[in-house]
């Protein structure tokens, strides 16, 4: 596995750079935050890597930071979210801001970022929220609204059904936050917040 890089910045765009180790040219797929810290073409670079290894291709993704790398792989775990994704990730938001967005359960936030939507942006909380700490420790403690897979699933089902993806989250939302039952299925919050979307 090659988890670092150090070598000569021959080029460089917003997509990836090409870095010179010993007369070899190392392509690395990077995101914009690290782009941003790039030194100047022709200048020495050091970047934290990851290999992904697929039948037909190789490729490298670079970070500038051990955390940005450490963010990236936590993201690859997260359902529906692959390399591509997770590279936009972290061009829209600095891992620190990321981090507290998740554990906050700051959907809105969330959302601003291409190619994640309200289910996409609850998925990343639910998935996510107890983990973030490892990456940024100061977020340790910060709870984030209860957003249980059972919830995830209801509103996607009243969205199914024809309800805006903001009506059904503020109704499961609601059903949630009134019933006692911490383990509600997923059928059971979608007939309550039926209820509640029809009065």
């Amino acid at each position: 596995m090659i988890s670092r890089l150090r070598g000569r910045l021959l080029e460089c765009d917003v997509t990836g750079v090409l870095v010179d180790i010993q007369g070899v040219g190392f392509a690395v797929a990077v995101p914009l935050s690290t782009f941003d810290h790039l030194p100047k073409v022709g200048e020495e670079v050091v970047l934290h890597t990851w290999l992904a290894v697929r039948e037909d291709s190789l490729t490298l993704y670079g970070f500038s930071s051990v955390a940005e790398r450490s963010l990236f792989l936590l993201l690859l775990t997260v359902t529906g979210i692959g390399p591509r994704l997770a590279l936009n990730i972290l061009s829209c938001l600095p891992v620190s801001s990321f981090c507290a967005a998740v554990a906050e359960g700051d959907i809105k936030t969330l959302t601003r970022i291409s190619g994640i939507g309200k289910r996409s942006a609850e998925r990343l909380v639910v998935e996510l929220r107890d983990r973030v700490a490892e990456i940024a420790p100061s977020l340790a403690g910060r709870a984030a609204p209860a957003v249980s897979r059972e919830a995830v699933d209801a509103i996607a089902a009243l969205e199914t059904l024809g309800f805006k993806s903001e009506a059904a989250r503020q109704a499961v939302q609601a059903v949630c936050e009134q019933s006692k039952d911490t383990q509600a299925s997923a059928e059971s919050l979608i007939r309550k917040a039926l209820a509640l979307l029809n009065s």
